[in-house]
């Protein structure tokens, strides 16, 4: 099993960071960044390699590449979405769909969250169980967040932002573990899912998946701090609690 970090976006409600930066470069914690904080949680459950999926100002990341990898003892594959601009990120996972037949622990390269999130879900592996997303259900929960509904024993029902808060279950946080054997089946998923409409999200190959009877898991992360960025607001968030980690 590898890591694999989705950084192709252009994060333009970040600005002016992300004018020269994709989002994943932004700084949180003095020079620290978003991306360190994923790669620095994947080394220390004990993963020695990453693909990591570019885009937008993708050469930020070729250039720290090498410091990157000697920082955090790991070997950086780094994965090109020639559509990082124009598509959403249900192609962006599709461009790793080769990454995917090895296994992944999947993070947006938005997402500030602690290493207990990885810990949660490696110890939730088994019994069949071929995707697992990390869900809060702590959170209250608002229009933004990417909302899911589950059923005792069934997995995912329904995953959107499109959803009444108050039916939801919890909020997915952007990180998942993916087993090898689920590979083929997801990229299917989201190809059909972006050719249906360029501008979904990769959950939406979630609730394609489910749609098509898959069994799609999730375990909860507990009461822990995290934050999506998306906005400046978002961003004084992250530099909050990123110093904690």
């Amino acid at each position: 099993m590898i890591g694999l970090v989705l950084a192709a976006g252009a994060g333009r409600r970040l600005r002016p960071y992300t004018d020269t930066l994709p989002k994943a470069l932004v700084p949180v914690d003095g020079e620290t960044t978003i991306l360190d904080l994923t790669l620095k949680n994947f080394a220390e459950i004990g993963l020695t390699e990453v693909a990591i999926v570019v885009g937008y100002r993708k050469e930020a990341v070729y250039d720290r590449k090498e410091a990157l990898e000697a920082k955090y003892g790991l070997k950086l594959t780094l994965v090109d979405n020639d559509k990082a601009e124009e598509w959403n990120n249900a192609y962006s996972l599709w461009c790793a769909r080769e990454v995917l037949k090895r296994g992944v622990i999947l993070a947006n390269g938005d997402t500030v969250h602690p290493v207990s999130v990885e810990k949660t879900l490696l110890a939730a592996r088994g019994d069949g169980k071929k995707i697992i997303l990390a869900l809060d259900t702590v959170k209250h929960l608002a229009d933004e967040e990417m909302k899911v509904i589950t059923a005792e024993g069934k997995g995912v029902q329904r995953i959107t932002k499109l959803m009444d808060p108050a039916t939801a279950t919890g909020e997915y946080i952007g990180v998942t573990l993916i087993e090898a054997e689920a590979a083929e089946e997801l990229a299917d998923a989201l190809k059909a899912t972006f050719e249906r409409d360029p501008d979904l999200y990769y959950e939406d190959g979630y609730q394609e998946l489910v749609h098509r009877g898959f069994t799609v898991d999730v375990e909860p992360i507990g009461d822990v701090k995290w934050v999506e960025i998306d906005n400046h607001d978002d961003l004084a968030k992250g530099r909050e609690i990123a110093c904690q980690y």
